[in-house]
């Protein structure tokens, strides 16, 4: 476990510790920093695109220089939206997952086929963020 306190300014010390592939979940209240932190994540690795949280379409991709990263936000479907959409299986493709809302259900089922998730849960403290990433 690993954690940081940090202003938004301030991630590129926490986006050191992120996997380059693999599987994240992120977790934090409404507002908290999760689509915050996709998007400097992002930034860091010169993608050109600022991804907004893909409520509606529930998964966005960008893919730059043969890396790919899938954005998730699964906030109104969860567990059940995933498999019902198909995208479970997205998680075996190659490249860096990143799932807002991604909770203990989903956390479960990844073990279950043998996938071990980085969570990263994230609590607002006045103008900085508490983040605490469990390998």
């Amino acid at each position: 476990m690993r954690e940081f306190i940090l202003m938004q300014d301030e991630l590129e010390k926490l986006l050191k510790y992120l996997p380059n592939k693999g599987i994240v979940l992120l977790r934090g209240d409404l507002a908290s920093g999760k689509t915050s932190l996709v998007q400097a994540l992002l930034k860091k690795l010169n993608f050109d695109e600022k991804p907004n949280s893909p409520t509606f379409s529930l998964m966005q991709s960008y893919e730059k220089d043969a890396k790919k990263i899938y954005h998730y936000d699964i906030y109104q479907v969860g567990l059940r939206g995933i498999l019902q959409n198909g995208l479970f299986e997205n998680f075996f493709e190659e490249g860096l997952h990143l799932v807002e809302w991604g909770d203990e259900n989903l956390e479960k089922a990844l073990k279950k086929m043998g996938i071990k998730p980085y969570i990263v849960e994230i609590f607002p403290l006045n103008s900085k963020r508490k983040y605490v990433i469990y390998e």
